[in-house]
């Protein structure tokens, strides 16, 4: 295993790093192993790669976070936009003195971690992005209107939840601002060219079940996206197309999320291609 050149700690830390005008839940298991992030998804918390990160083990460097108003601890901020989170992504690298890191992102966190590794050549040693961000064109005006009536819907038992940290503390307006922002993202004319600009090694891991809610085979006419991206760059490839659905992929497919970890990590810049 390479050795990592940024600062380390040799035992787990846990705290609040401060950024913008908020604060987020960090853990960081120290060590001088590689240095590895983990993005949530859109209003997921770190807990969701527990099984990931014991699979990987101790040689690693395991960097946990949650987002803003997310889990028990992050605080509310007044920007939940992606730009915010691809901030939060530096500002939590930045507070726990690593210079370079493999990122590893499910769902939203896909995206975050595709905007990151794109705009940061030099310090992300690559990407594994799991079940999340496929260029497709999913949101229209007709969507824009189902997701917003599906949070207000949601509103009434949000906040009963909040105090487990399986809701974010955000409005249930705020929530759906959210996920539109994120059908504008996946356009392809938005994806694409951030992913056609990667340079850094990056693996997808794709699931192939149907979650509750989507309609016919619509989740896999989103996956097959992938194929023309792939074609355009050799440094994306396909690792994994795994049984489980997107709602189950992290807690059933840890081990092809690890192997895919583990071939980015073995590749760095060394063995990206460049395009």
């Amino acid at each position: 295993m390479m050795k990592n050149s940024t600062s380390s700690t040799n035992s787990t830390w846990t705290g609040m790093v401060p950024v913008d005008d908020t604060a987020l839940a960090v853990t960081d298991t120290g060590g001088p192993g590689i240095p590895v992030v983990y993005l949530n998804g859109q209003f997921a918390t770190q807990g969701y790669w527990r099984r990931v990160v014991a699979e990987l083990g101790t040689g690693w460097r395991h960097i946990t976070y949650d987002e803003r108003a997310r889990g028990k601890k992050s605080k509310r901020s007044a920007d939940y936009s992606f730009e915010a989170a691809i901030r939060d992504v530096d500002a939590v690298l930045a507070a726990r003195g690593v210079d370079r890191a493999l990122v590893v992102g499910w769902s939203y966190g896909a995206f975050v971690g595709a905007h990151w590794a794109g705009r940061n050549p030099e310090r992300a040693l690559g990407a594994v992005l799991v079940d999340g961000a496929f260029p497709y064109d999913w949101l229209d005006e007709a969507m824009e209107q189902r997701i917003r009536k599906l949070f207000r819907r949601m509103s009434w038992f949000l906040p009963l939840l909040r105090p487990t940290g399986l809701a974010p503390r955000m409005t249930a307006e705020q929530q759906a601002n959210s996920n539109i922002e994120l059908g504008r993202l996946s356009r392809e004319r938005e994806l694409g060219p951030v992913l056609d600009n990667i340079t850094v090694p990056v693996r997808y891991v794709v699931a192939s079940g149907t979650s509750f809610g989507s309609r016919g085979d619509e989740q896999e006419r989103i996956r097959t996206s992938l194929d023309a991206v792939t074609a355009r760059n050799p440094n994306i490839q396909i690792g994994a197309k795994v049984a489980s659905n997107h709602g189950a992929i992290l807690r059933k497919e840890f081990p092809a999320i690890d192997a895919a970890v583990r071939e980015v990590a073995a590749l760095d810049r060394g063995g990206a291609l460049k395009t």
